[in-house]
């Protein structure tokens, strides 16, 4: 990979990406923010850096659509992955979008938020025992994730004896999403996507018959509808399935990116521990500095005129959120981690009518993972080389090994 950012910029690609962007895209984002922010590909296609420029898009659902029916064929022809894909919350458009998101938002209220806390606190403990009993732990596997999937499980009334698979089909759909796929990858993502539609079909009639809270049973809620609007079975189980990947693999990244991102920086880390209170401005800030989502995309309706370029209808726009949340022309000092920085409106959510339904809850799982762990383990270290999940639409780790005896 070049070294010079101009020619870092000129050379990046994200459909060919090096180990070295991987491990570290944050020299190429500022190289592409700096030189190529409206860059331009030879099949017609855009990449985003700047942060003004993605809120531009975010807020235009009319111009810049999430629909992903298009582009996605060619990817994935008939299949389980492009019937789920093209049919969740995020890939669509207004009214199917604004249907859904109303069902979720409508059973995702304070109240409901508020009552999931004394379980999720004593998940979060329950789990810190396990760990203080060990001595060393590796963060993703004994603790990041597995709190989303529980957390999801008791929306839907999963059973706990039927959870052991959520987490693999997760991995396996999201990993899907990736800019260039295996055969392989694509096979696990259909056959996951198969095994839990299925699984969903059953569980779905069984709630049926035996209706839940639909204050605090999302499934229930789902099947009622909202306002007379109610799912197709085909948006029903798609959406259910989109619930469980929305809320499992960004919060366990942002869980796991915090507590790394503290080992990094001991001055901030001393900081949050001596004033637990910041717990809440450092959610944001993890958020910001490494964005569990990096990317999104959307395709023009229409001509468009962007940031002084024309971009002509079906013109597909990748939305670099990890760039954006890093641009000097919003946030002060980009590349420093700041636990009580204010304001930080970042992008980490998206924004606009693709705001995230389910933003208060994955920041009330990070201030309780993050703040109980910090509070309990406050001494913490690496014990070991942390391992990237290699993928670069969803950043975080698939090991983070750490010793917790100090």
């Amino acid at each position: 990979m070049a070294s010079d950012p101009k020619a870092l910029a000129e050379e990046f690609d994200p459909r060919h990406l090096t180990q070295a962007f991987r491990d570290d895209p944050y020299p190429t984002y500022r190289a592409l923010l700096e030189h190529a922010p409206v860059k331009r590909y030879e099949d017609g296609s855009y990449f985003l850096s700047r942060y003004a420029d993605l809120v531009t898009v975010y807020r235009d659902t009319r111009r810049f659509s999430s629909d992903k029916k298009i582009e996605f064929k060619p990817k994935y022809g008939d299949s389980p992955l492009y019937t789920h894909h093209t049919t969740s919350l995020v890939f669509n458009d207004p009214p199917l979008h604004t249907r859904v998101r109303s069902i979720i938002v409508g059973a995702l209220t304070p109240k409901a938020i508020a009552q999931m806390e004394p379980g999720l606190i004593r998940l979060v403990d329950d789990l810190a025992d396990r760990i203080a009993e060990k001595g060393r732990a590796d963060l993703i596997e004994d603790f990041a994730a597995a709190i989303p999937v529980e957390i999801i499980g008791n929306l839907l009334r999963v059973p706990h004896e039927d959870r052991g698979p959520l987490r693999g089909w997760s991995l396996a759909i999201l990993g899907a999403l990736e800019p260039v796929l295996t055969p392989e990858q694509q096979d696990l993502g259909n056959r996951s996507v198969s095994e839990f539609q299925d699984y969903l079909e059953g569980l779905i009639a069984e709630r049926r018959r035996h209706t839940g809270d639909p204050s605090i049973d999302v499934l229930t809620r789902l099947l009622q509808g909202e306002g007379g609007e109610q799912l197709t079975p085909s948006e029903l189980v798609q959406n259910c399935i989109f619930l469980l990947n929305a809320g499992h693999e960004t919060t366990t990244n942002l869980i796991g990116n915090g507590l790394h991102i503290l080992t990094q920086w001991p001055d901030e880390r001393r900081r949050l521990i001596e004033d637990p209170a910041l717990i809440r401005t450092a959610i944001e800030e993890f958020l910001r500095f490494e964005s569990s989502n990096q990317l999104g995309n959307r395709i023009t309706t229409e001509e468009v005129e962007l940031a002084g370029e024309i971009l002509p209808p079906r013109t597909p726009i990748t939305l670099c959120i990890g760039a954006a949340n890093r641009d000097p022309a919003q946030f002060p000092d980009p590349d420093r981690l700041d636990v009580s920085r204010s304001p930080n409106k970042h992008l980490a959510f998206a924004w606009g009518p693709h705001l995230c339904a389910g933003l208060s809850l994955a920041r009330l799982e990070g201030r309780i993972a993050i703040g109980r762990f910090l509070e309990r383990f406050p001494g913490y270290e690496l014990a070991g080389e942390p391992v990237r999940g290699g993928r670069v639409r969803f950043r975080g780790f698939t090991s983070l090994p750490v010793d917790v005896s100090a």
